[in-house]
């Protein structure tokens, strides 16, 4: 199996305290979500989007994935945290293992930077219909980017 949990880059880490990531609504950076093949292999060194494995166009899903709809960062308590909207593409017919989460417009000289590695915990398909990503709830608990 290739994918081994979901995690955040290292890379991204070190990025945040850079300031190369802005995860605003409103003027915020453009973020994507690429589908991939159960043979795809990432690790916490993953630092750039790759085709390599992606799963093939298929209806609304084209190399390089999704954009992504971002939610306002916020905090409770003492955990930071930013989400994304469920992101669906239709007509499709797609078996994933897995995705890449990442930057397509951040600050300073990085290229496409990730962001973090989702494992879906098995393949998942769609015949000629709609593959939806659900995103969990926008919590401390939760949500998808959290800093506690």
């Amino acid at each position: 199996m290739a994918f081994t949990g979901n995690f955040m880059a290292t890379s991204f880490k070190q990025q945040l305290l850079e300031g190369a990531h802005d995860f605003r609504l409103t003027g915020g950076d453009t973020f994507k979500l690429a589908l991939y093949t159960n043979t795809a292999s990432f690790t916490a060194a993953t630092t750039a989007y790759t085709a390599t494995n992606e799963v093939g166009d298929s209806g609304s899903y084209a190399a390089g994935g999704g954009t992504l709809t971002r939610i306002n960062p916020t905090t409770s308590g003492t955990t930071a945290f930013t989400d994304f909207a469920d992101l669906s593409f239709t007509t499709a017919t797609i078996t994933a293992r897995g995705a890449l989460l990442y930057n397509t417009t951040p600050a300073h000289t990085y290229t496409n930077p990730v962001v973090a590695v989702l494992d879906f915990g098995s393949d998942k398909s769609s015949t000629a219909g709609t593959f939806t990503i659900q995103f969990p709830t926008a919590d401390a608990l939760t949500a998808i980017i959290r800093i506690a």
